[in-house]
């Protein structure tokens, strides 16, 4: 298979991994292969967006072996954006991808959608968030009243602020909203030429400051913070293949945990492995990336009371409900229309702390 990665020295890694199976493994994940002579299952694997700190997970699950030695053979490549994860997922050109669950949800309502679901839960909270500028007024949620926010195209975070202004007792057409490029979104923040603007926390912020904003100067407005439930970025699988491979899907997510579990651990040795595979990333700015989607989205209380992968049906009819402030539903779905347990770990083998011992 053709793997079509940005990032060059990643599609080389990949394409050996997929041919050879044991360049990067781990010893133990050799011995594990040697000891498995079934020829390993292909998977096709998507991600949402480039290669950057937030990858890591991934990356170390592919360096390390952990695919490998699940008897998987897992070629990677990286889709336009969620919405076109979600395409190929729904295509059958990708068996897995990354992806938003709140996308996905809205695309389950089209008329004869595929039934994609999510597997497993990567940001067990979204990382949706208004960025502002203390210095243009912005302290809290209720300063934005009046002000000024960019809303790029195809953001995702603008879905739930309805529903999160709702919530904190703000009119949100008080607000007033600017069409801007994705590309341009950070620049106009830092050159004051909009108040704030929607955006993923470990993205934006962290670009923001990159651009030289003091970090005493940001309001980091997490919608979570605000009592939003959604959930971020999910795994999604194909239906075809998730009938037809139900162990590849099982296999995959439990390389994944693997991958969390040493990302976690030790961050700089994650981003080293990312790294290794960015055609010029800034090392100092990707760790911040990382440690801030570990810290605010992926290890969050409740994964580390509860373990890796899991969506509480209550909370994710709460996300749906939420989502209606925006979204005017055809038959508003079910948590279970969305959200597919069986293919989970146990839930004493997604517990963080079997890294430890």
């Amino acid at each position: 298979m053709t793997i079509t990665l940005r990032y060059a020295p990643l599609k080389r890694l990949l394409l050996i991994l997929a041919t050879a199976g044991l360049v990067g493994a781990s010893p133990a994940a050799a011995q594990s292969v040697t000891n498995n002579p079934a020829a390993p299952t292909p998977v096709r694997f998507t991600l949402d967006r480039p290669v950057d700190g937030a990858s890591a997970p991934f990356v170390v699950a592919t360096t390390k072996g952990y695919f490998r030695s699940e008897a998987l053979s897992v070629t990677t490549d990286v889709a336009k954006g969620t919405a076109d994860a979600i395409a190929r997922v729904a295509q059958g050109t990708s068996d897995i991808a990354v992806a938003d669950i709140n996308a996905l949800i809205r695309f389950r309502d089209r008329p004869n959608a595929p039934a994609v679901k999510a597997v497993f839960i990567l940001s067990n909270n979204a990382p949706y968030a208004i960025i502002a500028r203390k210095s243009r007024g912005i302290a809290t949620l209720s300063d934005m009243a009046e002000k000024t926010l960019g809303v790029a195209t195809d953001d995702l975070s603008i879905r739930l602020w309805p529903a999160v202004a709702d919530r904190n007792g703000i009119a949100a057409a008080s607000v007033k909203q600017q069409a801007i490029g994705a590309a341009v979104r950070e620049p106009m923040l830092a050159a004051g030429q909009v108040d704030a603007v929607t955006g993923f926390s470990y993205l934006s912020a962290v670009n923001l400051r990159d651009r030289g904003i003091p970090a005493d100067d940001l309001t980091v407005l997490r919608f979570a913070d605000y009592g939003c439930p959604a959930y971020g970025a999910a795994l999604i699988v194909n239906p075809k293949f998730a009938a037809e491979q139900p162990e590849a899907v099982r296999a995959f997510l439990r390389a994944t945990v693997k991958g969390l579990r040493q990302t976690i651990k030790n961050p700089g040795a994650a981003l080293d492995a990312v790294m290794a595979q960015m055609n010029g990333g800034e090392r100092p700015l990707e760790l911040e990336r990382l440690r801030v989607a570990l810290r605010d989205n992926i290890f969050t209380n409740d994964v580390r009371r509860n373990g890796f992968g899991a969506a509480d049906p209550t909370r994710l009819n709460q996300s749906i409900t939420a989502l209606a402030h925006d979204h005017k539903f055809r038959e508003k779905p079910l948590a279970s229309d969305i959200f597919d347990p069986s293919f989970l770990p146990p839930a004493t083998e997604r517990q963080f702390e079997q890294a430890t011992k």
